[in-house]
Parts: C-alpha cells; structure tokens; sequence
C-alpha cells in the first residue's frame, strides 16, 4: 500500500482562471480513483498529514493547505453536510466544515430535535434523530474532516478563492458546499412574540418534557409528517393533544396518517387555524383561539401549549445577492445536478429541494456535492489531496472501535444522582436535585445548572462545549446537571419551559440565564463577570 496517492487528474486540469469545465472528459478518472476506490485511502485521525498537490508532489505537512487555501468548505452539518464531508474526506480533501450554532436552527440540523427516524435505510429498527447525527458526525471526523461549531456570518463569492469568515476565523477555500438547511416557520400570531418558549415553540422534542406541560392538554399545528410526529411524540406527557389542520386533509405519509388518526389521545381538527394565544388572569397561556377556514367561526381550545410543525424556510439569507434563488429563497442548481450559478460553489440539501426533503435525499445531495467539488477541483488544476503517512487501515480502524468502545463505556457511567451518602462538595461536577439543593445554600462560588432531557439533541451539542469552558476555570465554578425527567419539580421550581437551559446562581440569587445551545464566550462572559466580582470584593 503506497504511503501517499497523487492526484489522479494532474493532466486534465486548466487554469484556475481559465475555470474549466466541471466533470470535464480528462477527469474520468477522478471519481474511481478518489472517491469510489477507497481500499487505499486511509481514515485520517488527527495528527500530521501530507498535502499532495496537482503536479504529484508533496505540497507540506500539517493541518492546513501550504497555500494557506483550502480545497473546499462545507457550510452547515445537517445530513447533506455531514454526508459531503464523508466523501470530501474520503476524497482526501481535507474538508472544513462550519456546523452552524444559532442561525438557522441546532448544530446537526433537523434531524437533532426529531425522535425516531424509521425511514433511513440500515436501521430496521429505527433510530432517533440524534443519534443518526452524532454517528454522521464520527464519520466525517475519521475520515479528516475538521468540524467547528461556528456560524458563518460572511461569505465573499466575488473574489477567487473564495472568503468565508465567521467571528472565530477567516477560511480561504477553492471551493463551496452550502448545506445550510432550513429554519422552523412561525405563524406570526399577535401574540407569538410574548409566549414564545413561554407556551409557543418550535420543537416538541426539546421541550414537551417540560414541566410545564406535563399532564396538560396541549395543541400541534401542521398536517405533514413532522407536525404528526410532534403530535404523537407528546402524548407521552399531555393528558391530550389537539392537532390542528388547516387545510381539509393532511399531507403526511399514509403511514403517520392512519398512526395519528388511531390514536386515542389526540384529537385532529380539518380546517382549523390558529389566531392568537389565550392567557389566563396570571399571564400564563391558557389556551388558542383558532378559525374554521371554511366558516369563518372563531372558538377557543384549552391548551397549555402550541407547537408548530408548518413547514421551514431555507436559511439561504448569506448568499442572497450572490448565488440565484427563487422567491422563496431556495437556491437554483442545474437540473439534477448541486451546481450552483457561481462556478466552483454547489447546494446540498433542503436549501434547495423543493419537493422531496428527506433526510435521504439530503445525504445523496451532499455526496453529489462533494463528487461535483472534487471533479471541479481536478478540472481546474486547484486539488490538494491529504494524507496520513501511517498507520495502516486496519490499525486506523482497530484505534476508531476502541475509541468508540472508550465512548460508549463514559456515556454508560454517567453518575447517578447524589444523595445524602454520596455527595462530595469538595467536587466540582454533580449531578441531581440533591446536590443543587445543598450547594444552593453552602456554596459560596458561582453555580452553574444545565438542564437537559433524555431526548433532547440540542443538549448532546452543548455539554462538550460547556464541559470545555468549565474546564478552564477550576474549582471556581460548581456544575449541577439536571434531567427534567428525573427532577421535573426542580425544573418547574426553576422556571424551565425548555431544554437546554443554564441557570447560573451565586449567593442564593439566580444572576444569569442562558437558554438553548449559545457559543463559548457566551458562557466565558457570565462567569468571568461573577468569578472576577468575587475576587475583587475579597
């Protein structure tokens, strides 16, 4: 087996200028030797890697492009961003891949706040969004793709390479992939504004466990199949649920149709659209008032809470102006293909499939992408392929099992919560009511609370990154973790309507709350501005 591959399309590239011809005829090649035939190609774990150029000569060594440009960037980490960077990895492209933080939903995309996923080929007995990610995710990462959690706030298409910044960095890249996705609609009620993660939200997996809807009746609006999902996830905690259809049929799959029309705890409403929330004399939302589309009649239902399942927007705002789209913000490609107007850029995903939107059809669209940017790179002559000098597959594949192994046995051992026996204030990580309880009232450092729940996917993105940030400060800080499953009283005391959420307290006093998944420096600010609060007074 040959320590490194050279680029298979060195005779068929033009000039970068020149911009040659995508999938031109002299790269034939490219797709059998640089992403087909992978029994040579080496998973990638991190360390030193040899950059190989056009010409078939070691370019240099390291973690970047010797040219300081990269040879493509994936913007988002959905399933059609993920699956691009599989085989842009694979393809020994070294891909950047900005996931995304707070534009344009979780990092992860759609699939981080959906339960069970019964539809995706390889998994007979399902499995739940989530998971399905995280393990897209290990993928990309063994075969060399380098992940941030980032949002993208600028992308310059207008200059060669192209420029992508996000608040952290600057990324030169040859080459594009946008697989940003889309974002939840809102209905726009004259009250939405004010109830919004007060009784209104956008996701039944992140905060139907809430205790705030614990046993009550509650509302889903939407007639697809991500509207049904919601409607029967939630009656796993709703005394009932109201599912209300706007237009007289539903357009989810037959399966999901008869699932929820069987279903004795929910109730669908045909023709019945939401006008505004209703609230109680203590503000809190007591119910919807709602219209028949085809009488007009207004009445209320008696709900706690409203989620909505109507559908998303393609979060293609950044590339306004720059990249052509239709009036509803989809990006245009080339008929059956992921090319773009601008040469050298290509969409993946739900950013621009306007009929099928599946997670599958996401993750083909990502592997056309990435085949299409590699073609593309070879026919310009702009391919910089990246290898690992060793070790062999084999060991590279025995090292991923025991890594995974090593995975598996932490997430078994997760502590239980404390008790009266067990509870250790000298530490600094706890876990359960117990534990807050005690630290709420002895501790004199700065509290940090995350609750979370068993199927929130938002929460799997944000206790690395928490982890990392409280890792910097010591024992400055105490860290209590809280499932609202196994502590809902805790929660409903705390005032929690959604997971994840960090209630930061000091002295008995609540001084700060973050909720849903924010960047780093977010945390960073609210701690150092207590810890240092503290040090200056002693």
């Amino acid at each position: 087996m040959p320590a490194v591959r050279l680029a298979s399309c060195a005779a068929a590239s033009t000039s970068a200028s020149g911009g040659g011809k995508v999938g031109a005829r002299g790269c034939s090649g490219a797709r059998g030797a640089g992403l087909a035939s992978r029994g040579a190609i080496r998973a990638r774990p991190r360390g030193r890697s040899v950059a190989v150029g056009a010409a078939g000569g070691a370019a240099g060594t390291g973690d970047a492009s010797s040219q300081g440009v990269e040879n493509v960037v994936i913007v988002g980490s959905g399933p059609a961003g993920l699956t691009a960077a599989i085989y842009s990895g694979r393809a020994n492209l070294k891909p950047w891949v900005f996931e995304g933080f707070q534009k344009g939903g979780v990092p992860g995309g759609q699939l981080m706040t959906t339960t069970e996923v019964e539809n995706f080929p390889g998994f007979p007995e399902g499995i739940t969004g989530p998971d399905l990610m995280d393990r897209m995710r290990k993928q990309a990462e063994r075969w060399g793709a380098e992940l941030v959690m980032e949002d993208v706030e600028e992308v310059d298409l207008g200059v060669r390479p192209f420029v992508v910044r996000s608040a952290e960095r600057e990324v030169r890249a040859h080459s594009i992939i946008v697989a940003m996705g889309a974002t939840a609609r809102r209905l726009g009620l004259p009250r939405e504004h004010e109830f919004w993660s007060r009784g209104i939200s956008a996701c039944a997996i992140c905060d139907g466990g809430s205790p705030l809807f614990k046993g009550k009746e509650l509302a889903v609006v939407g007639g697809g199949d991500t509207a049904v999902e919601e409607a029967c996830y939630l009656t796993k905690y709703a005394s009932h649920v109201h599912l209300l259809v706007r237009k007289d049929q539903m357009r989810a799959s037959k399966a999901m149709q008869d699932r929820v029309l069987g279903h004795a705890q929910v109730t669908v409403h045909f023709c019945t659209e939401p006008v505004d929330v209703v609230a109680d004399a203590k503000g809190q939302m007591s119910g919807v008032a709602v219209r028949d589309t085809r009488s007009g009649e207004e009445r209320e239902v008696a709900v706690r809470g409203l989620f909505y399942g109507i559908g998303h927007t393609p979060n293609s705002g950044l590339f306004r102006g720059q990249l052509d789209m239709d009036d509803a913000g989809y990006i245009s490609v080339k008929e059956g293909g992921t090319q773009t107007s601008v040469e050298g850029v290509f969409s993946a995903g739900d950013i621009h499939d306007i009929e099928w939107r599946q997670a599958i059809t996401a993750a083909g669209s990502g592997c056309m992408a990435a085949i299409s940017a590699e073609r593309y790179l070879a026919a310009s002559g702009l391919l910089q392929e990246f290898h690992q000098e060793d070790p062999s597959l084999d060991a590279t594949h025995e090292a991923a099992k025991k890594a995974a192994a090593a995975e598996a046995a932490d997430a078994a051992s997760q502590p239980a919560a404390e008790n009266a026996d067990t509870f250790d204030p000298t530490q600094v990580r706890h876990r359960g009511q117990f534990a807050l309880r005690k630290l709420y009232h002895e501790s004199d450092r700065l509290i940090a609370v995350l609750y979370t729940a068993p199927t929130c996917g938002p929460c799997r993105r944000l206790k690395p990154n928490l982890d990392k940030v409280l890792d910097e400060y010591g024992d400055a800080v105490h860290f209590v973790e809280i499932d609202i499953d196994e502590d809902p009283d805790i929660a409903e005391a705390a005032g929690v309507m959604g997971t994840p959420c960090v209630q930061f307290f000091q002295t008995k006093q609540r001084v700060a709350v973050l909720s849903g998944v924010k960047m780093k420096k977010d945390y960073r600010e609210i701690i150092d501005q207590h810890v240092q609060a503290k040090v200056e007074a002693a």
